[in-house]
């Protein structure tokens, strides 16, 4: 049986999964999990959103993201508030203690991807983002596209 050239899919998915790995060994002494990592990183950029928009962006059901708030929360790293025009509403906030936390982990991330992109030339890693920007884009172009069910089958 011969042996299966790697495709673009898993080799993108292994490269994040071992970006991922490293970066949660550099971490492990932060106290979070990745989950709770994850769920600071993104609500930075998005503060004042709710549980719901927050779960959407995580791609995790928001009854999950409510456990992992409610533990952020227990820590003093997050806020709940309330909406000022819908009660059932609370929106998410950063504290200030959160914020050394967050310094942290993009120090951590800046470690793991120059020990990733290590050997690689500043034009080669302006190449590569350049190419992995436009995968990404013509991918968001074509999930907003319906299948059709001979490309499905064939493609």
């Amino acid at each position: 049986m011969p042996l299966l050239q790697p495709t673009l899919g898993f080799v993108l998915h292994d490269v994040a999964r071992l970006l991922r790995k490293r970066f949660e060994q550099r971490a492990r002494d932060l106290g979070l999990t990745r989950s709770q990592w994850q769920c600071l990183a993104f609500l930075a950029p998005n503060e004042g959103i709710h549980q719901g928009g927050l779960a959407e962006i995580l791609e995790v059901e928001p009854i999950t993201l409510g456990r992992i708030l409610d533990k952020l929360e227990a820590r003093g790293l997050i806020e709940r508030r309330s909406h000022p025009t819908d009660r059932r509403i609370r929106l998410l906030y950063l504290t200030p203690d959160a914020l050394p936390l967050l310094d942290q982990m993009r120090e951590l991330g800046d470690v793991t991807r120059a020990e990733a992109l290590e050997g690689l030339s500043d034009p080669d890693r302006e190449r590569l983002m350049g190419m992995l920007t436009h995968i990404k884009r013509n991918l968001v172009s074509a999930c907003g596209k319906p299948v059709r069910m001979k490309e499905a089958r064939h493609g």
